[in-house]
């Protein structure tokens, strides 16, 4: 496969993060092996639509002939995974790769998923998301164990190009037959702006494919790598508290639609060999004097423990029918026929992208 056939959605929602979906959009452009377009939506937004379509409008004199960038308006409810719908709908690629809109691609980036794509029983690719932090290091109490909660590939994972049961959050991609034969996204379960900071949308969808498509394969390969800028914010243990508290209510709903034992399959062997090794490695840390040993321990068993009340929380409201979510439907019809709302028609507000 070329990389002329794969489509690149960033799905932004504030202009809080302007200089990064530039960024964003400038390492899409830089590839190695170059994008065929890239489709920019905008959730529920109408200043940062009007904004952005001002700053990629083709038509103004000088615009380069570069990757061609579409901006668009979410054209479901709000969140993410309308926004990801909106992009699959609206694009052409026989592949669609997605991409945080405060990350940054490497120069490979496309061109270690176009290389998977080679082998057509291949229907997901992800990569490797490192994270930048704002303050310039890691926080000495942060356990690599628990990454997933800033959207970064955690310790744990397995390196190489492997097979597995899910791609992971905003540094993923996924052949268009995976929609045709899956569906999309599913609302109501993953990010809505910075009110809610669930996850989860994108091991359902794998999940669901995987039952779809018995063949399909579904690879990780830490030779696509991007780096996710971290905020202050989210440097602190009351995000992580709050980040992993939600996990478990997405990771509730997930398990009532596919069932605890395909939902939670990856998810035991983590609470039970990776979570404890990183217990060990923290109190061997501090009985050696290093810095922040104790609390990257202690940190561990309280982001299991939140995970956890959040899953027993969530599994009471799914069975009292408190909570549900509904699967996108992606069809030739929708990609067709998208269009840029007015923005008259534009809500306020947004969302954002979410590595599960």
């Amino acid at each position: 496969m070329s990389g002329a056939d794969i489509s690149v959605v960033i799905c932004a929602y504030t202009e809080d993060r302007w200089g990064d979906v530039l960024a964003a959009v400038a390492s899409v452009r830089a590839q190695s092996c170059p994008a065929r377009e890239i489709l920019l939506v905008v959730d529920h937004n109408s200043a940062l639509l009007q904004r952005l379509s001002r700053e990629y409008d083709t038509s103004a004199p000088g615009a380069r002939e570069a990757v061609p960038v579409r901006v668009l308006a979410n054209a479901g409810p709000r969140g993410l995974s309308s926004g990801r719908n909106t992009g699959i709908a609206a694009s052409h690629g026989g592949v669609i790769a997605f991409l945080d809109d405060d990350a940054v691609a490497e120069r490979d980036w496309l061109a270690r998923f176009a290389e998977a794509y080679a082998d057509p029983l291949v229907l997901a690719v992800g990569g490797r998301t490192v994270p930048v932090w704002a303050s310039g290091r890691r926080p000495v109490w942060f356990p690599e164990e628990f990454d997933w909660v800033v959207g970064c590939a955690y310790r744990g994972l397995p390196p190489g190009r492997v097979r597995v049961r899910n791609v992971l959050g905003g540094n993923a991609s996924f052949r268009r037959a995976a929609f045709d034969a899956a569906g999309g996204f599913a609302t109501g379960i993953g990010r809505d702006g910075d009110r809610r900071p669930l996850g989860c949308e994108e091991t359902e969808l794998c999940i669901r494919l995987a039952r779809a498509r018995p063949d399909a394969v579904l690879l990780l390969d830490d030779r696509a790598v991007i780096h996710h800028r971290v905020p202050h914010t989210r440097e602190r243990f009351a995000y992580f508290r709050t980040r992993t508290f939600a996990e478990g209510l997405s990771k509730a709903l997930v398990a009532r639609s596919v069932g605890a034992a395909k939902g939670l399959e990856s998810e035991r062997r983590y609470a039970t060999r990776v979570l404890p090794a990183g217990v060990v490695r923290g109190l061997r840390d501090a009985l050696l004097a290093r810095p922040g040993g104790a609390g990257r321990a202690g940190a561990i068993v309280a982001g299991l423990l939140s995970t956890a009340g959040g899953y027993a929380l969530g599994t009471v409201r799914a069975r009292l029918g408190g909570t549900s979510f509904t699967v996108g439907r992606i069809t030739p019809a929708a990609r067709t026929t998208a269009r840029l709302p007015t923005p008259a028609a534009e809500p306020e507000r947004a969302g954002e992208p979410v590595h599960d």
